[in-house]
């Protein structure tokens, strides 16, 4: 009996290099995001995991390489492509990016009026039902400025999965959260993955929340993919650099001092007026 043919991923990077400027960011990388599954993007500050968020979404374009959703280089897309893309993602800014002067149901309903011709009932039940699913159906006509921070996070939630999107894309999705709001946070991330059928990506450094609903993690240090595998191949893995994230060590290949010339040398430095 022959095997069922694979499923390509929902999203592919090859050979990318990506920057800002004339800083490189990410040096020829490959990443893979498989359908259905909760992938987590991992490592140390300014390591590039916002960036492939910012390339998946075509808010920045790669230097060199492709970036594929759903089997299409996004760089073949017109206006009116990206846009149509884009309306298959769904995404969780960092602390929420909840519009302020708009209630928590106006929040919701917001990307359903923007980008359907659904009927105002319709977007009422429709809104209503992603607020219950988030568990904050009751909360419907509080304004941000009334509700915590970590209710802030679930209604962004619930607005990333307004449009049901494919892919969701959680950015920092545990900053600034207390113990418990976090792990409501992460179940959700788990349940709605499940339900709705989606491929998530979240940006995190929580070790053990991502750990505990990541299904695949890539490690992304100095430019490249360090390391990637099951949570438990990384808890397992013997690379240094890979020990130090994982298990929060001071010493390892991630320095805590930035390169600089011997002190003596600094402080008697009179060059370029110093002194």
């Amino acid at each position: 009996m022959p095997l069922p043919p694979a499923v390509p991923p929902l999203v592919q990077l090859q050979s990318v290099t990506c920057g800002y400027g004339e800083r490189v960011v990410l040096q020829g990388i490959d990443i893979e995001i498989p359908r259905g599954q909760v992938t987590a993007l991992m490592g140390t500050s300014g390591g590039g995991k916002t960036t492939v968020l910012r390339l998946i979404g075509r808010q920045l374009a790669p230097i060199q390489g492709r970036v594929l959703f759903d089997g299409t280089d996004l760089a073949t897309l017109d206006r009116q492509g990206i846009q149509a893309a884009r309306r298959r993602m769904g995404m969780l800014f960092q602390f929420g990016a909840l519009f302020t002067d708009l209630s928590v149901f106006e929040n919701v309903a917001f990307p359903l009026r923007e980008h359907t011709d659904l009927s105002e009932p319709l977007i009422r039940d429709l809104v209503l039902m992603k607020l219950n699913a988030v568990g904050l159906r009751g909360a419907r006509d509080l304004m941000p400025s009334q509700i915590s921070g970590g209710m802030a996070r679930r209604v962004a939630l619930a607005r990333a999965i307004a449009l049901e999107p494919e892919l969701i894309m959680y950015d920092e999705p545990f900053a600034g959260l207390d113990p418990i709001s976090m792990g409501v946070a992460a179940r959700l991330i788990r349940q709605l993955n499940d339900a709705l059928g989606v491929t998530s990506i979240v940006v995190s450094h929580d070790v053990a929340e991502t750990f505990s609903i990541a299904d695949r993690v890539i490690l992304l240090a100095n430019g490249h993919v360090a390391a990637q595998g099951s949570p438990q191949e990384l808890r397992d893995s013997s690379d240094p650099l890979v020990r130090q994230f994982v298990n929060a060590h001071a010493d390892g290949p991630v320095r805590f001092e930035h390169p600089a010339q011997p002190l003596q040398a600094d402080f008697l430095d009179v060059s370029g007026g110093r002194r």
